[in-house]
Order: structure tokens, then sequence, then C-alpha cells
């Protein structure tokens, strides 16, 4: 199994604000507040497809932020909400914050909101009451949900490439897909599985070098057996052989041998020959005598140059095509922790810290309230004062020993206090 990693931050959009506003019509002398609420921040949306191997996508894109809801307007109309913005990443990725799983995305279709729009403020018509019949009050809408999540793929490569070191896997993986894999010419080159991703049609097929297999690999010879476990995940297998070696009959079946040694159904897999270097004379003219001496002489084999590209494309549509009617390994899906989703907090949702000389005021509705107050109102400022009052905040302050001038803050704003005369 082989492992993709990105790490990604998501935001929702922003809720609209909350509108200030009159009605305003001829013989209607008291039409009252009619401000709009403001609409909801669109979601930001993970979900799954099988369009996509891997999480090449977010290698050069990091941050993703989904539309902001519209502002609310007169006569009482909402603000539209902010579109979701919708990502697909691949079958079997799984979303991780910190130790935490808040999703694996196994099968097609399945989805999760990974960061949640803001709640649009309410408009001036909501602050209406018996005695405050042109309330300049409105609430500002919310922030969106801001979080950094890391997504983990599970790849299970559907090719692998087995063959002895320095058969030229490394070099047929690069020609056969947009992989990059370091390449020197030694045996062993390769320590680690490389991952190409290959395109056949209108599907991708992801190629995995197998680093080098010698005799006794299944005993933990060379690389050992940890390197024979990514071939058993594998749906299709190409045995890349060396044809300007005098021995690359000898070689085909060394590897074979292995893979009948470990067991676990790999000699059962499908498998085809890549007769490589034939960009060497010697090389392309020993093809034919390889040919019928290969363990596996019902397999296609084809003659390639992983170095100049030639066969290179017979081999990966013969390759997609096997890799078509093989269905695909189950996942197995983790174990997922239930998110909680915050709903529009309450007023009475609240508390009070000090902060240095400052008095720190914390609740959702209070800081969006006191974002969206006209301040230059004295209505406004006398329904906040009220409000601070009703909810027990004043009390809670002078318990905490506020004293005249001190600094209260509300969110963004900065208050100065003042004792009632």
């Amino acid at each position: 199994m082989f492992v993709d990693h990105a790490r990604v931050v998501v935001e929702g959009g922003r809720g609209g604000r909350g509108a200030i506003s009159f009605r305003r019509e001829a013989h209607v002398p008291r039409g009252g507040p009619d401000g709009g609420d403001g609409g909801r921040g669109g979601d930001v949306v993970l979900y799954a497809t099988d369009d996509l191997s891997t999480l090449a996508d977010f290698r050069y894109r990091h941050r993703f932020k989904a539309t902001s809801g519209e502002g609310g307007a007169g006569r009482k109309r909402h603000g539209k909400a902010g579109a979701h913005l919708r990502i697909p990443v691949p079958v079997g990725t799984v979303l991780r914050s910190g130790d935490e799983i808040l999703a694996d995305l196994s099968t097609p279709g399945d989805e999760v909101v990974a960061a949640r729009g803001g709640v649009g403020g309410l408009g001036n018509s909501h602050f209406a009451t018996s005695t405050r019949q042109a309330p300049r009050i409105a609430e500002d809408g919310e922030p969106g949900e801001e979080r950094t999540i890391d997504l983990e793929l599970k790849l299970l490569a559907d090719v692998g490439l087995v063959g002895l070191p320095n058969a030229g896997k490394s070099t047929l993986l690069a020609a056969l897909t947009r992989a990059r894999p370091k390449i020197a010419a030694y045996p062993f080159t390769t320590l680690t599985p490389n991952l190409g991703v290959a395109v056949v049609g209108d599907r991708e097929l992801v190629i995995a070098d197998i680093p080098g297999l010698i005799e006794g690999a299944h005993k933990g010879a060379g690389l050992g057996e940890e390197f024979l476990r990514h071939v058993e995940r594998t749906r299709v297998l190409i045995h890349v052989i060396d044809v300007s070696r005098d021995s690359a009959a000898d070689d085909a079946r060394v590897i074979d041998a292995e893979l009948a040694a470990y067991g676990h159904g790999l000699t059962e897999k499908p498998q085809l020959y890549a007769l490589n270097k034939i960009d060497v004379p010697v090389a392309r003219e020993r093809v034919d005598q390889v040919r019928p001496a290969l363990p596996r002489p019902d397999a296609p084999a084809f003659a390639v140059s992983a170095l100049t590209g030639e066969g290179c494309r017979e081999l990966l549509e013969a390759t997609g095509a096997l890799v078509a009617h093989i269905p695909a390994p189950p996942i197995t899906a983790p174990a997922v922790t239930e998110r909680r989703i915050t709903h529009r907090g309450r007023a009475r949702d609240w508390e009070v810290t000090r902060q240095g000389d400052a008095y720190l005021v914390r609740g959702a509705r209070l800081e969006r309230l006191a974002r969206g107050i006209d301040w230059q109102s004295p209505d406004a400022l006398t329904y906040f004062q009220r409000l601070l009052s009703t909810l027990g905040i004043d009390r809670e302050l002078r318990r905490q020993g506020v004293q005249e001038g001190d600094t209260v803050k509300v969110g963004t704003m900065e208050l100065e206090w003042r004792e009632a005369s």
C-alpha cells in the first residue's frame, strides 16, 4: 500500500451582513424597519470520485475558500447564499485533523462538509419592538469555519513493475508516466517504490516501480519481503527483462520463482513481459530467442526501449485493457470520529475573561451584533447596554472588578466602561 499526502486549508464563506433599512413609500408614513437578513456563506465540500487516482491536484494549490453570502436589503429581502465549493478527491481519501479522522471517502459519491459557511446576520426588522420602532441595529455575518486538513490516500497501485535490479524499471516508469524517479546505473538504485500515473483512454493507471528483487528475496535477501508485499496489492504485473544480458531468460525465471515462493496469489496475477533495452543492437537481435524461453510463454511480451520510448505505447494500451477487466480490491474504511455541527450561537452563550488591563467578552451572537450595530445611533447603543444587563454580563464584569474607564472588548469593538448615573 502506497500513501499519498496533501495538506490543505479550507474556509467556508462568510455570512452576509444584515441590512438596516426602513420602508419608505408614499402614503405609508410609518413603514417601519424592513432590513433583510444576510445570506449564509457557502460550505467547502470534498467528494470522492473515480476520475482521480492521486492527490497530485493539491501539489500546487493548498488553500480553498467558498463564496461569501450577500448582504440583506430593504423590503426584507434576504441576501443570496454563497455557492458551495465542491472539491473532488480520489476514492479512498481519508481526511484528518491532527489525530482525529474526520471522514473516510471510501466509495464514489461519498462527501463531507470540510468547512461550514458562516450564518448570515439578522436585519433590523428582527429588532423592532413596541417601544423600539425604528432600530438602527443589525448583525454582521458570521465568519466561515476555517481549518487545516490532512488528506491521506492509500494508493492501491493498478500495475507493478517487477524485475531484477538495473533491468530498467525506473526508466520504463518514466517513459510510461509523468513520474520522474531518480535513476542511476547500478543495482538497487530504487530503494523505495516510485509511483507514476499513466493516462490510457479516459482513465488513469497508477503504476508502481517495485524495487529490484533478487534470488532469495522471499527470505529477506536484497530489499526483501517488504517489497513483495507491495507487489501483492497490485492488479497486473509487468515483468521487465533486460534482453541485452546473455542470461535474460534465466533472469525471468529467477523473478518468477521468487513470486511463486512468496505465495499469496502472486503467480495468479495477470502478467505482461517488457523485453527492455532494444535500443542496444544485441538486445534487439535477442528478442526472438528470449520470447519462447520465458517461464510464461502465453503471457503477452512486448519489445520496448524505455530509453527511446519504442514499443511503450503498445505495452501501456495492453496493460490498460487488462486492468479494465479486473475489479479493484476493496479499501477498508477506518473508524470515523463523528463531527459536531455548529449551529447559530445563542445570545446567552457568553463568557468574560481578563486580558491584561482590559476585559474580553466572548460570544458568537454578541460579537456579530457588536460588528453590525450603528454605534452613532443612541437607540442602538441603549439596546446593546440593555442586552448586556439582561444577560448578566454587567454583573459578571463588576464581580471581576471592572472600574470606571476600563476597556471592555466585545469582538473587535472596544468600549469604555461607564457606570449608569
